[in-house]
């Protein structure tokens, strides 16, 4: 047995951890991970404007390749560091939970709470720049090589580089992504663009001002009217019931509360809450509190106008949700996040504040309102009376799952823990009979599927109930559809999608992640859903010790040994390429699982000590809607036009 002593355990100084592992801490290496780093630094200017001293924001993408980011807030502080005995400003860059959000005085509500960001962004670049303006000087510091600071202190002070009117105070932050950590270093401006104008929805009367040097394009996003605009840009292609979105907003105790709202035709609801300008993804107490106001004050209206009898029963919250568009968006002082992804708010008080002020403004409005108000119970009868005429043709659908046999499709596991059990869902037979033989039969369960599922963005709920794939995966799941899921139930902890790495592998999945959104989206905002991500290549290769300095050439250790490794994806490859030490004999390149035999299957893709799994999140639940129904729906301009714009980011496999 080797020797374990403490001279094995290595210590990450500084910001290395951040490059050693930047996956913890943006996510990933790709595109959305490297566009991560500009919301980073976006959110230190966000949160000067939400502390009310900053109104204005420039973003430059830089022709050299950089992003520039300038703010008119306060400027980091630029004087000594009580404890570190360096500028403050120099501490908020180079050291990993250093910021201003921690004691509550600089900031008393912010989207950024870990401290981490502008450091990890430092670390992740080949050089960044600082400049401050305050006091009326300006102040620069300059970081190179994944943040190692290049500007010599004077007296412990950094240098001043120029002077500027006293009130003239800001932060200017230039940064260059690392080519060597990122898989691409080309930013996306519509993107970019994106992000801004939803900066500017949840940010009423902040100017923000974008700048492409590249092709010259200069925009410049202001909302005065804030989530009231947000919700318009929404169902800018819906028919809507009411002309201008209902707009409610007021305070309880330290939480200020915004709620903008407007019905559409549309069959399905959508909310999208947010905390502290920050997309709370998975909902929590905010959307508990709004939809226990909404279905209280509906119902308590339904009855006063007569609407619903005294035979009747209530509205049910989906009735009443029925072509829903909201946006709710609280300040909250102190946010607590809970769930795996730590994208549900947790606070109890949220949904106080949310309910109260929500069911007092709301009331006002429709007093005032009646024609608005009588057109919302009007659509809420009518859900109300389809979803009784379709209660028995559903329910008769879904009893049959109960007698649902799966055997001939699924391969069950052993193990009855929910905790220790996946189920791969694998495209057609053939790759199934692969992934059978491979897999551990104690926790891994199979589902192959016959060809591609129905697109569900197409169909009512009782067609969707009658393909026979959906059955399966319902029936295999164990925890029901619709109002009748149970995620308690799932007998799975991860459910993970395996296609092939080809266009119809692509189209599978998506049709699976659109019927998962669409239907049971708990199962994402919990954590559930992975796509297994086996590797592209194979490649064989030699490679030899080198002699060390002042030693003869030992023949055994220059003797040339074959050797092989897998490779996830085309940048690893390009950096495998370019090791000079490897000598590469061949590449194979696997198209399908089907070229892969069972024991090089467990070994890339099945076996979780060495198998890599893609976790399905959700960041931006308007951004994740707006595309689903974009790419998945009957309307076909608005996806041509999606097409042709993002084609241009494509990877081909000609």
């Amino acid at each position: 047995m080797s020797e374990y002593s403490g001279k094995d355990i290595v210590i990450l100084e500084g910001l290395e951890a951040v490059r050693k592992r930047p996956g913890m801490y943006i996510g990933s290496t790709g595109s959305r991970g490297l566009h991560h780093l500009i919301w980073e630094i976006l959110d230190n200017s966000i949160d000067e404007h939400l502390a009310g001293f900053c109104n204005e924001i420039n973003l430059t993408l830089q022709r050299d390749g950089g992003i520039c980011v300038e703010d008119n807030g306060r400027g980091v502080p630029v004087d000594l560091h009580p404890t570190k005995k360096i500028p403050t400003v120099r501490v908020v860059y180079t050291i990993l939970h250093a910021g201003g959000k921690f004691a509550g005085s600089a900031y008393k509500v912010s989207g950024g709470l870990h401290g981490v960001g502008s450091s990890v962004v430092n670390a992740l670049s080949t050089k960044m720049t600082v400049e401050v303006k305050s006091g009326g000087l300006i102040y620069r510091d300059e970081y190179a090589d994944g943040g190692k600071p290049v500007v010599r202190l004077e007296k412990g002070m950094l240098p001043v580089v120029g002077k500027c009117a006293k009130g003239n105070t800001g932060t200017k932050v230039t940064f260059y992504p690392d080519g060597e950590i990122f898989e691409t270093t080309t930013f996306k401006p519509d993107v970019i663009k994106k992000k801004l104008k939803e900066i500017a929805f949840l940010n009423k009367n902040l100017k923000l001002n974008y700048k492409n040097e590249i092709d010259g394009e200069e925009t410049t996003y202001l909302e005065e009217q804030g989530i009231q605009s947000f919700v318009r840009y929404i169902n800018r292609e819906a028919t809507t019931l009411h002309k201008e979105p209902i707009y409610i907003e007021g305070k309880s105790g330290d939480i200020e509360v915004e709620v903008a709202l407007q019905y559409t035709n549309n069959y399905s609801e959508q909310i999208n809450p947010y905390c502290n300008r920050i997309n709370v993804v998975d909902g929590g107490t905010l959307v508990t509190g709004f939809k226990t106001a909404l279905t209280r004050v509906m119902n308590s209206y339904a009855r006063e106008l007569g609407v619903l009898k005294d035979k009747d029963e209530n509205f049910d919250g989906k009735d009443i949700r029925n072509g829903l568009v909201a946006i709710i968006s609280i300040k909250h002082p102190d946010p607590q996040f809970e769930g795996q992804t730590k994208t549900k708010l947790g606070n109890t008080d949220a949904k106080t504040a949310v309910e109260d002020v929500f069911s007092a403004e709301v009331q006002r409005y429709l007093d005032k309102n009646v024609e608005i108000l009588k057109k919302i119970l009007d659509n809420s009868l009518k859900s109300y009376n389809a979803r009784k005429a379709s209660d028995k043709a559903r329910t008769a659908v879904l009893k049959q799952l109960n007698d649902l046999d799966t055997k001939s499709k699924l391969a069950s596991c052993t193990s009855k823990k929910p905790e220790e059990c996946e189920v791969y869902i694998v495209e057609g037979d053939s790759a199934g009979g692969t992934v059978k033989t491979a897999r551990n039969r104690k926790t891994q369960a199979v589902l192959p599927l016959r060809g591609k599922i129905l697109n569900v963005e197409k169909a009512s709920l009782e067609k969707i109930l009658q393909n026979n794939e959906i059955k399966s995966m319902i029936a295999s799941f164990g925890c029901g559809i619709g109002d009748e899921f149970d995620i308690t139930k799932l007998r799975y902890d991860k459910i993970i999608i395996l296609t092939d790495a080809d266009v119809d592998g692509a189209h599978i999945s998506t049709l699976l992640l659109t019927f998962f959104y669409r239907f049971m989206p708990e199962l994402i905002y919990e954590g559930k859903i992975y796509r297994g991500l086996p590797p592209l290549y194979k490649v064989d290769f030699e490679k030899s010790k080198a002699t060390p300095a002042g030693k003869k050439s030992d023949k055994a250790a220059q003797k040339k040994k074959r050797q092989s490794e897998y490779i996830f994806n085309d940048f690893e490859l390009e950096k495998f390429r370019k090791n000079k030490e490897n000598k590469i004999l061949g590449i194979q390149r696997y198209k399908g699982l089907g070229e892969m035999d069972a024991e090089q299957l467990w070994e890339t893709t099945l076996n979780p000590e060495t198998r890599i799994l893609a976790q399905v999140s959700i960041s931006d639940t308007v951004e994740a809607d707006d595309i689903t129904t974009t790419l998945m729906s009957t309307n076909v301009p608005p996806r041509r036009q999606f097409i042709m714009e993002e084609a241009k980011f494509a990877t081909l496999d000609i």
